[in-house]
């Protein structure tokens, strides 16, 4: 068991390290702060070696690493240029661009999965804004926003939502038919949010030009090719980190070139920022606090909008707290025994994926986004909260009213 008062400590500093990225007087960065949180989780609050090891999520280290490796192929072959110029064609002023990008990232993240959703869009937005002139915060927010939204939609849209449809036996049909209607009006919802809080910030209407897009088309073919077996092997149910990792060793194969300089392009700083917070993460888990907490509540009245709204507000916070994956499976017991017809599920699953959008740490995919705009722009805390609070308190009581 480990020390109670040394984890929760380690994680309070740890988590203000990894919420403001880098203070003056502990530049760290994110990556290194939660690598030396996780190390004092083992050496000071006593949590067992193997236990650190088990904690680590390997299926999204492997997931991570796959998409990185796969959108690295697809950079290389011209993809990001061609998707900008497309973006524009579509959405050629400031906020309808904003408004564009919010959308296209929840659809994506109604069919892949949010995370890796955000590492393949965030290169394209940091590069169409800093071409155009344009402030890359609200663009960035529109990726990660709109990722945890669209995501809800289906089984595969994120890690929770994948573990909650396995442990509540739900359907991949009868799950999109009651969920796909909540995110559509959770994603329009956040969309116009967008629009109206960032709207000024944007400058005057102008009309925005799409840059000329060259692409090695053998290599984009490759590339594309192999992006939607990878993809329609996650809608097969193969494991996602896997399928992911078989696309990226597929496309080095087939390359038939060194992949040195991929692998060099591969943002491992990222990988090891969720190595080390799943282990900080699993030592405060370990504490007992959260379970405690969960137990004092006193059960909810799904039949009731006030019931749902105490549990997906309960939710909303753990998931904010621990993080949203570790919340459903200490939940899932309770959840089970609420509701009828499955409703406690389904709660669960929205509550904790719009709960994503409280925080920068609500949700891998902020934490992405934040990274890969990492020396354009400095996402902090207290910017992401602004927005956060407004799109989280708007869709969790759509959510609420509609399930």
């Amino acid at each position: 068991m480990v020390h109670e008062g040394a984890a929760v400590a380690i994680f309070a500093v740890t988590y203000v390290l990894v919420s403001t990225g880098r203070l003056r007087w502990v530049p760290l960065g994110r990556p290194t702060a939660a690598l030396a949180g996780a190390v004092l989780m083992v050496l000071v609050a006593g949590l067992p070696p193997e236990e650190a090891y088990r904690s680590v999520d390997h299926g999204t280290l492997a997931l991570l690493l796959g998409m990185m490796g796969i959108v690295a192929y697809l950079a290389r072959a011209g993809f990001f240029g061609l998707a900008e110029a497309a973006l524009l064609r579509r959405f050629p002023t400031p906020a309808a661009l904003l408004a564009g990008t919010g959308l296209l990232s929840g659809v994506l993240s109604a069919f892949l999965v949010n995370d890796a959703v955000c590492v393949f869009l965030t290169p394209v937005v940091v590069g169409a804004c800093a071409r155009l002139g344009l402030p890359l915060a609200p663009y960035l927010m529109a990726v990660a926003t709109g990722a945890n939204v669209g995501s809800v939609a289906t089984l595969v849209g994120n890690p929770q939502c994948m573990i909650l449809g396995n442990l509540g036996g739900l359907g991949f049909r009868e799950y999109a038919a009651r969920m796909a209607p909540v995110a559509a009006a959770a994603l329009a919802a956040n969309t116009a949010l967008l629009v109206l809080f960032y709207g000024r910030s944007l400058g005057p209407p102008r009309r925005l030009e799409g840059p000329p897009a060259p692409a090695d088309r053998a290599g984009l073919r490759r590339a594309v090719s192999v992006t939607v077996l990878v993809a329609t092997g996650f809608f097969a149910g193969l494991p996602l980190g896997w399928t992911a990792l078989g696309g990226f060793a597929l496309l080095a194969l087939l390359s038939r070139r060194d992949p040195a300089p991929v692998l060099r392009e591969i943002d491992w700083s990222v990988l090891l920022f969720f190595a080390g917070l799943f282990v900080v993460v699993r030592g405060f888990v370990l504490t007992g606090i959260a379970d405690r907490a969960w137990e004092s509540l006193p059960p909810p009245d799904l039949g009731s909008v006030g019931g749902r709204a105490v549990l997906s507000g309960a939710l909303a916070v753990g998931s904010n707290v621990v993080s949203n994956v570790p919340v459903v499976l200490v939940a899932a017991p309770r959840i089970a025994s609420l509701g009828s017809e499955g409703t406690g599920w389904y709660l669960a699953a929205m509550a904790t994926t719009f709960a994503g959008n409280l925080t920068l740490l609500g949700s891998v995919a902020n934490i992405i986004v934040a990274e890969g705009a990492c020396g354009r722009h400095e996402l902090g805390f207290l910017e992401y909260l602004k927005f956060g609070v407004l799109s989280t308190a708007a869709t969790l009581a759509l959510g609420v009213l509609l399930l």
